[in-house]
């Protein structure tokens, strides 16, 4: 291997990306199993906690999915008992998705996740804090490149 060869996959961004969001998701499977609930899940909970009631528009535009995505998580969530949908009294058209007393409860539990995966992963608060600003700045790169690619294309 070449270390100094700009296509060698060992050095592409894309890869590294891709090999650690499979290696996190599997590595949250264990914490989150005992609590019945997988990581796409996981995340549909995260901003149930955090807002207690929302559309599933709002919903899909904070988690960056596709309602169509989210619709049979939140389904099992319902059958699973933590989370409630029903259409909105105001508007019919939006499906408002609710915790329930078990969601609620759960939180708990939940509070436990993030110490457990810094463990898990060997790494320090401050050390997770700064990937997760590098994280952040990425996206923001990203969505700008998209953004920008958008203007051309109009």
């Amino acid at each position: 291997m070449d270390s100094h060869d700009p296509l060698a996959l060992e050095r592409q961004v894309c890869f590294a990306l891709t090999v650690a969001s499979r290696g996190i998701v599997a590595a949250y499977k264990p914490v989150l199993d005992p609590m019945g609930i997988t990581h796409p899940q996981y995340l549909v909970m995260l901003a149930l906690w955090e807002h207690r009631s929302l559309d599933l528009r709002t919903l899909a535009e904070l988690l960056h999915q596709e309602a169509s995505t989210l619709s049979p998580l939140i389904k099992r969530l319902e059958a699973q008992g933590l989370a409630r949908r029903a259409r909105s009294a105001s508007d019919e058209r939006r499906l408002e998705i609710t915790l329930t007393e078990a969601g609620e409860a759960l939180r708990t539990s939940a509070e436990q996740v993030p110490i457990r995966m810094a463990e898990r992963l060997g790494m320090t608060a401050a050390e997770l804090e700064a990937l997760h600003r590098s994280m952040l700045r990425l996206i923001e790169g990203s969505r700008a490149s998209l953004d920008a690619d958008e203007a051309v294309r109009t």
